[in-house]
């Protein structure tokens, strides 16, 4: 039997004011699986985003784990950054919708 999907909750803003998801991804056996929306005409805001939720994650592991959030999100670039230059699985994209 496998265990069911574990769902984060959905942002309160969202919820109170509306919104449009534009990224959705999990892991399933190690592996990324996500539903992106393009949602923007221009790219660049996709590197806003980007850069926001490293910020995020960066401070929210540093709460939970005390590592400072600076080193955390020095970690999180540098990987960025080598995983883009050389990517150990460039997955595969497909539009559904």
């Amino acid at each position: 039997m496998t265990a069911p999907f574990d769902a984060l909750t959905i942002p309160p803003a969202a919820l109170d004011q509306g919104g449009v998801e534009v990224l959705r991804a999990a892991v399933v056996d190690g592996a990324l699986h996500m539903t992106v929306r393009r949602a923007f005409d221009d790219a660049q805001a996709w590197g806003m985003i980007l850069a926001d939720i490293a910020r995020h994650v960066s401070r929210i592991h540093a709460q939970e784990t005390g590592e400072s959030e600076s080193l955390t999100l020095d970690r999180i670039r540098n990987m960025f950054d080598a995983e883009l230059d050389s990517p150990t699985d460039p997955g595969t994209t497909s539009a559904i919708s």
